[in-house]
């Protein structure tokens, strides 16, 4: 274990020792130590619920660690008191890109990006047309068109992203040395967006700041960081060099124990079709058709922005489609007109990619998240039968591997992956004829990954149908039975069999020429 007050006699940007957190009675956090040294990148990786967030929400002043006398924080020389006044992690040259991005939706991006920072003139008048080049110019730096007036909430989540990132990097251009917090800064991200943010993290490094580096992605712990510390249940399993550690050793830290399998053995779909896509049109759709077979995974990918991504939310009237038609067994359901209700009632179940902001209620119950699909099932004459509902749901928490397994906890507390895994059981609980989801592993650890392909391949092997929306190319081929890659909103190819591969899938998302629109089945 490398962890210590100094390596070779240069001080940590931040030194943490001991600190700990209790939640109701329950340790989510004890005893942890970290090291982060000037021009490191630093890698935390442990499973959803290990402790990372709440980690980060303590450096960050959210929450106050447990009262004890052997616990410290020290960030560039300076001891660091809790609770935290605010403003004092700004001070201090601490920079976040949090999990949930940490922007207010109704204000503007300029305002997201410069409150509390705002060029003052006389009179502490803001100086707004100063304030909109800065912003301008700094966007346009990262390769972003964005509108500094744009409110939050009319942007794409990718977009979002790469705001609250490009926020974090130019706070810190008001410190000398300072440390950099990534927590999951690029599940959102396309992958020159993710090449551009590596760039700058190795800037930032170059230039003195530490960096921390949190992500469930393996491979990208692998490219950035120099040492990875390791979460298990709250506790530090260790702190290792980066290139000591393989893909298979690093997991097993993080689990516990090896993973024999990610994904889970293949199926072969039925003949019957579920579901016929007809002439679909709306967002960044244009005319595509497509048929969706029973017990078949579909999937469909491409660049971000190329139509794929804005499928699924026209299939479930999630947004409105300006033409299209779906045939669902006897019935033909004209998009123009569909609603989430009336796609719900005809079998259709849907999972977003934002979970928190499509996906759930906030501030609800596990309890009231998992069964709000459902509900009626729980009544009887008139009266909600809250023992039924509730013993039902402890099950589900069980089966789904759910942490904590308590239904009355609020959703918004549980990590990512938990939160997650609940919204996979409302929706696989329903028993949809068609489900469609949009990144159904977006920002969850390799464990609970495994866990999510499991109940997509047993959901298809009991005869639903399923429209996998994803970006992430090199799961495609092991679990899909065919694939159709988007480009400029259109259908352009279809892969299955020999050729669907990670490589003729990044190949075809690539391409510069448009051929026209396919018709697949």
């Amino acid at each position: 274990m490398t962890t210590a007050g100094s390596i070779d006699g240069v001080q940590p940007i931040i030194s943490v020792r001991n600190i700990s957190k209790t939640f109701t009675g329950k340790r989510v956090l004890e005893n942890f130590d970290l090291d982060v040294m000037p021009g490191e990148v630093h890698g935390l990786v442990g499973q959803n619920g290990s402790g990372k967030s709440t980690f980060i929400k303590i450096l960050a002043g959210f929450h106050a660690p447990d009262a004890t006398s052997d616990s410290s924080v020290n960030v560039r020389g300076h001891d660091v008191t809790f609770p935290m006044r605010p403003g004092e992690a700004a001070r201090l040259g601490l920079a976040f890109v949090h999990q949930d991005l940490g922007l207010v939706e109704t204000a503007s991006v300029l305002e997201n990006m410069r409150v509390r920072r705002y060029d003052l003139g006389l009179g502490w008048r803001i100086k707004w047309r100063r304030e909109r080049q800065y912003v301008r110019r700094i966007l346009e730096a990262f390769g972003l068109d964005i509108d500094p007036e744009a409110q939050i909430s009319s942007l794409r989540q990718a977009d979002k992203a790469q705001i609250a990132i490009v926020r974090a990097f130019d706070q810190l251009r008001q410190s000398e040395r300072g440390l950099l917090v990534l927590d999951e800064p690029t599940p959102y991200l396309p992958r020159d967006g993710v090449e551009r943010v590596f760039r700058t993290v190795r800037d930032v490094a170059a230039r003195g700041f530490g960096v921390l580096f949190v992500s469930h992605r393996l491979e990208e712990v692998f490219e950035i960081t120099r040492r990875v510390t390791t979460l298990r249940d709250g506790k530090v399993v260790d702190c290792m060099p980066t290139s000591s550690l393989t893909e298979e050793t690093l997991i097993e830290r993080i689990l516990g124990f090896s993973l024999e399998q990610l994904y889970p053995e293949p199926h072969t779909p039925r003949t019957e079709r579920m579901l016929s896509v007809k002439n679909v049109s709306g967002a960044t759709v244009d005319d595509v058709s497509f048929d969706l077979h029973k017990g078949e995974i579909l999937g469909v990918t491409g660049l971000l922005g190329m139509g794929w991504d804005r499928l699924p939310y026209l299939l479930f009237g999630a947004e409105k489609a300006s033409r299209g038609l779906l045939e669902l067994g006897s019935r033909t359901i004209r998009l123009e007109t569909l609603q989430p209700q009336g796609a719900i009632k005809s079998g259709i179940a849907f999972l977003p990619a934002n979970r928190l902001g499509d996906g759930s209620l906030q501030t609800a119950t596990v309890k009231e998240n998992v069964t709000l699909a459902k509900l009626d099932e729980f009544f009887l004459s008139g009266f909600l039968r809250l023992g039924r509902e509730r013993d039902t749901v402890e099950r589900i928490l069980s089966d789904y591997d759910v942490r904590p397994r308590d239904p009355e906890r609020v959703f918004s507390t549980l990590s990512g992956g938990n939160q997650q895994k609940v919204l996979l059981a409302k929706w696989f609980e329903t028993r949809p004829k068609v489900l469609l989801l949009h990144e159904p592993t977006q920002g969850v650890d390799v464990g609970a990954r495994a866990q999510i392909f499991r109940r997509i391949r047993d959901a298809a092997a009991a005869g639903a149908a399923i429209l996998l929306a994803t970006s992430e190319y090199e799961d495609l081929p092991f679990l899909c039975d065919r694939v159709i890659v988007f480009r400029g909103g259109r259908a352009v190819a279809q892969l299955h069999g020999p050729s669907l591969t990670t490589e003729r899938i990044v190949e075809q998302s690539f391409r510069v020429t448009l051929p026209s629109n396919l018709a697949v089945s």
